[in-house]
């Protein structure tokens, strides 16, 4: 091959690989994914949490969102740590501290779609609450079309009962038995506590606000 052949041969190579460092030397925009997917909204929501030691504290949730939340605590916990909280309104809620601040600390929030939703609801509902009805009734409640339901107590028994209403996060229930106040109890397939008697029979709490489709599923 002559010189002249060699040297329009590698013509095109050496163009392609003057082409390629002039790409390689130009700054492209850096993507930096977006942290919080979830609106976070200040609340104040009153509960325990369980640290990796199995010691349980008080705690009070101070901001919340589907994806995290931000706890005041008497304890801080280290970054990395997985905990498990109790809450009014939400249950049980697992997740993995993010970071600390003075006073209490973040986490992630480990959880289904399902459990984002029931979280979503419930800051819907707080957002919202100034403009319920009175009463303290947080939501509205309905007479149920399934009405017959069993109430299971803490200590196992089973007893018939009938819903007399119920909401997304209670319901009045005619029963024969009042199990004390704060009893844990399980009404059909929800659980709760029990929040206050009257003469047909109990007021109960779900230990998590439930979603309309749940109710119906349930309730009819």
């Amino acid at each position: 091959m002559s010189v002249l052949s060699s040297m329009v041969g590698s013509a095109p190579a050496q163009t392609a690989r003057i082409r390629g460092e002039r790409r390689s030397d130009r700054q492209f925009p850096k993507i930096v994914p977006d942290r919080r997917r979830y609106r976070r909204v200040p609340v104040s929501f009153q509960g325990r949490f369980m640290a990796e030691d199995k010691r349980e504290y008080p705690c009070e949730v101070i901001d919340l969102s589907a994806g995290g939340m931000a706890l005041r605590a008497p304890v801080i916990c280290q970054k990395g740590e997985r905990i498990v909280a109790y809450l009014d309104n939400l249950g049980r809620l697992e997740g993995t501290v993010a970071r600390t601040f003075e006073g209490g600390f973040a986490v992630e929030i480990r959880a289904s779609t399902q459990k984002r939703e029931r979280i979503a609801n419930v800051l819907t509902w707080y957002i919202n609450r100034d403009l319920l009805g009175s009463e303290g009734r947080q939501h509205e409640r309905f007479e149920p079309r399934i009405a017959a339901q069993k109430l299971i107590l803490p200590n196992g028994d089973v007893h018939d009962c009938r819903v007399i209403d119920v909401s997304l996060s209670g319901a009045s229930v005619a029963t024969r038995v009042k199990p004390p106040l704060d009893s844990v109890v399980v009404l059909g397939r929800l659980r709760g506590r029990v929040v206050r008697h009257h003469d047909q029979g109990v007021a109960i709490q779900f230990a998590e606000l439930q979603d309309p489709d749940t109710l119906a599923r349930t309730f009819g």
